[in-house]
């Protein structure tokens, strides 16, 4: 019996993780995705990162709340449409039923005290910050789901978050104002009175809060992140993460309808308690719904097991003469300089360690970034005067430092003699050559 069972699983496994899901084609390589796509998402709620991540925005997002609002609120008044903040939050906490219009009704409170205009420099200064600082753990978030382990830098970060805070608010009432007046409209009315024009109207009604969702999501999966995120996947995780937002709503208010008890026992501090507990669940969504699109984007990664980016160290080398060669030989024949993106499509690897061996090759003093948005990468040196050897042996060296180097380690006479031999045969064959010879070498190859 239990070789029977041993042989099921074993067959099971094969017909699921066997393949290369990049290759499966059709009905069949759909399923497979799918499969793989929704075991990996519980693997990593089980694991308990994206739930600690979420907690962590519930606590940042408690002390931002106010002030981005209060800036939004600003910016909208500005165009007068600024009575529509109220709706909008009302909206959002629905799922809290009547405790959410209380809720809203007190943080409009708050938000109409903070007066901008009476803060002072500081004041201002202090209240950019605190919103920004919850863009930022957000940013933080979302570039632990696509692999990145680097935040924009200080100044594109402000000028990045704070154009999304003060223009999106607008966008967005814009799109609403527009469809109000579309609905409005008195061509728009005598369609609606003719069938089946009628029937679409009110599914489309039903479905346009699907829909605006489902675009601010896949707004924050495009823009938030600091890498390159595609249309199409950003749309996909979009849309799964739009529909459970909106049906996790319904189902949260319907919990809160049948459940007295909590009142009860909480006293006047269960709406506070629901409160985080939907901050804590909307959280969770949009970030489920940025790793289903970063594996609709990147579907090597649904492996059975997680998959480590540590680059062994004849691989770190082979890769970082690699991507000299590449940007010296750009730089020679002023050709556009490599972005990571480039550098990542073209090598057809992994974002996370391409990226490391940039970093590590700026911090030796070989490469330097430009400030263009996103980054390109230049030789900071002459390639004529980087010398191979050199070059192997610094990255060879990366890493090190005064507490765990060459000089602490354990000193025998024939392994030191024989790691002498090694390098003076890496010295002895790469002797005399530079980069430059072998961008040469490449081209004539």
């Amino acid at each position: 019996m239990n070789g029977y069972i041993h042989r099921l699983i074993t067959r099971c496994t094969d017909y699921f993780w066997s393949d290369d899901v990049r290759q499966l084609k059709g009905l069949h390589g759909f399923m497979i995705r799918v499969f793989r796509l929704v075991y990996v998402l519980l693997r990593h709620l089980f694991r308990g990162q994206l739930t600690l991540r979420a907690m962590s925005l519930v606590y940042t997002s408690l002390l931002s709340l106010v002030p981005l609002l209060a800036v939004s609120f600003s910016v909208l008044k500005g165009f007068g449409v600024h009575n529509q903040i109220e709706p909008l939050l009302l909206n959002f906490l629905a799922a809290l039923g009547p405790k959410g219009a209380e809720i809203s009704s007190t943080i409009i409170g708050f938000v109409e005290n903070v007066k901008v205009g009476v803060l002072g420099t500081l004041g201002l200064l202090f209240l950019l910050y605190t919103v920004v600082s919850l863009t930022q753990k957000v940013e933080s978030s979302f570039n632990y789901v696509w692999r990145v382990e680097r935040l924009r830098g200080l100044a594109q970060r402000f000028a990045s978050y704070l154009s999304v805070i003060m223009v999106g608010p607008v966008l967005m009432f814009t799109a609403l104002g527009v469809t109000a007046t579309i609905a409005s409209n008195s061509v728009v009315r005598h369609l609606i009175e003719i069938e089946p024009f009628g029937q679409l109207f009110l599914l489309a009604g039903k479905l346009l809060p699907y829909l605006l969702v489902i675009a601010v999501f896949s707004f924050l999966y495009i823009f938030v992140p600091n890498t390159r995120v595609k249309l199409l996947p950003a749309l996909i995780g979009g849309t799964v993460a739009g529909i459970l937002w909106e049906t996790s709503g319904w189902g949260f208010a319907h919990f809160i309808a049948n459940s007295t008890k909590y009142a009860a026992i909480y006293s006047s501090f269960a709406i506070l308690i629901l409160l985080l507990i939907w901050l804590y669940l909307s959280w969770l969504i949009l970030l489920l719904g940025s790793q289903v699109a970063f594996y609709v984007q990147f579907p090597q990664y649904l492996t059975r097991r997680p998959v480590q980016m540590e680059l062994s160290n004849r691989l770190r080398e082979r890769l970082a003469l690699h991507v000299m060669v590449l940007i010296a030989d750009r730089h020679a024949h002023n050709g556009e300089p490599w972005t990571l993106e480039s550098m990542v499509d073209y090598l057809g690897l992994p974002m996370q360690p391409v990226h490391k061996v940039l970093r590590l090759l700026m911090e030796i003093g070989y490469l330097s970034e430009t400030s263009d948005d996103p980054p390109a990468y230049l030789p900071k040196r002459d390639i004529d005067n980087i010398s191979l050897a050199e070059l192997f042996q610094v990255v060879r060296r990366a890493g090190e430092n005064r507490f765990l180097s060459s000089a602490q380690m354990p000193h025998t006479g024939k392994v030191d003699e024989t790691l002498e031999t090694v390098q003076s045969a890496i010295e002895q064959v790469l002797q005399g050559k530079t980069l430059r010879d072998l961008v040469v070498e490449s081209q004539s190859g």
